[in-house]
């Protein structure tokens, strides 16, 4: 019995050492800026076996920690709107800095950036066994007049700025 008990030990432990690293991976960040400053961001990403077993038992939150880098870079209070097992959506009130003069409308976005998450996350306990990459495939900041500016696999978005006419 005892020599099953081993032989199962070791098969367990080939198994736990054979699987590959888990990963957070950020697939998209969007942000739509509306006409009075406010701005709903969703954050869409990828969790492995470990994230999920770690959000499954409370030990971590990504919708709490990116709701906490978002008001760290935006200086702004931030609402978690809503959150699946693979994105996070928020509002962020007076995200964009108004200024109105000759005729037209700008609009100022702060500048983003999740390097100091990834630091964050990597001081975890757990941050042995899972890969993080916070800097989305693709980020889009949406205006409301349509206007978009992309980046991709950014860690950093600029601040941006867009003029609007007055109509």
């Amino acid at each position: 019995m005892q020599f099953k008990m081993r032989i199962l030990a070791i098969f367990c432990l080939i198994s736990l050492v054979a699987v590959p690293a888990s990963a957070f991976t950020a697939d998209s960040l969007s942000i739509d800026v509306l006409e009075n400053g406010n701005a709903t961001v969703t954050f869409s990403y990828n969790l492995g076996w470990a994230e999920k077993v770690a959000v499954f038992f409370r030990v971590a939150d990504p919708a709490t920690e990116l709701k906490n880098g978002l008001e760290s870079n935006s200086g702004k209070e931030v609402a978690v709107s809503e959150v699946t097992a693979d994105s996070a959506s928020f509002m962020i009130q007076e995200y964009a800095h108004l200024i109105t003069g000759a005729g037209e409308v700008t609009y100022t976005t702060p500048m983003l950036s999740f390097a100091s998450a990834e630091e964050i996350l990597s001081g975890y306990w757990f941050a042995p066994l899972i890969s993080v990459d916070l800097s989305p495939a693709e980020t889009t900041v949406t205006f409301s007049d349509g206007y978009v500016e992309s980046f991709n696999n950014a860690i950093e978005i600029p601040k941006i700025s867009h003029s609007i006419a007055l109509t």
